[in-house]
């Protein structure tokens, strides 16, 4: 899996990106100006906004994509990703919570099958030999709130 790789902003001063754009870490808030006139800020940890605001950046032409990937040392596929994403969704895609597949084989019959031996007070290993699916995809759906937790087997 790749590793994230965050932009690196500059300490100790201003920082030319382009001709016309610069950067500055001011209160632990990166500041864009353009030219001598501050146009835009974000905190210096906000990735989404960074990802956004770069990607207007370049899709306005004010900056090109090598000059992101180099002034900020990101990956130049990553910045050409998120101009992507800028261009078919638009902004509000940096702030959209991530879709996830649910798990395909806990549906119909092995779902109630799985369920009733939850509710049984079964082990997910024990579930997971009888039905077939890996205790693995249990132990995600669990974690979800997709199926309820395991309960423990009373001793009387």
């Amino acid at each position: 899996m790749p590793k994230l790789q965050k932009p690196i902003f500059p300490s100790g001063g201003p920082k030319q990106i382009s001709r016309s754009i610069s950067i500055e870490v001011r209160d632990k808030k990166v500041v864009y100006f353009n030219g001598l006139l501050p146009v835009f800020q974000h905190a210096e940890n906000d990735l989404r906004t960074f990802r956004m605001y770069t990607s207007s950046l370049i899709d306005l032409g004010e900056v090109r994509q090598v000059e992101i990937a180099e002034g900020f040392g990101v990956p130049l596929p990553t910045v050409k990703r998120y101009l992507k994403l800028l261009r078919e969704h638009d902004q509000e895609a940096f702030y959209s919570n991530q879709k996830r597949r649910s798990a395909a084989v806990l549906k119909g019959e092995v779902r109630q099958s799985v369920e009733r031996l939850l509710a049984e007070g079964n082990t997910v290993p024990e579930i997971a030999q009888a039905t077939g699916v890996k205790a693995n995809t249990l132990h995600k759906a669990i974690r979800a709130g997709r199926l309820q937790p395991v309960k423990k087997k009373s001793l009387h």
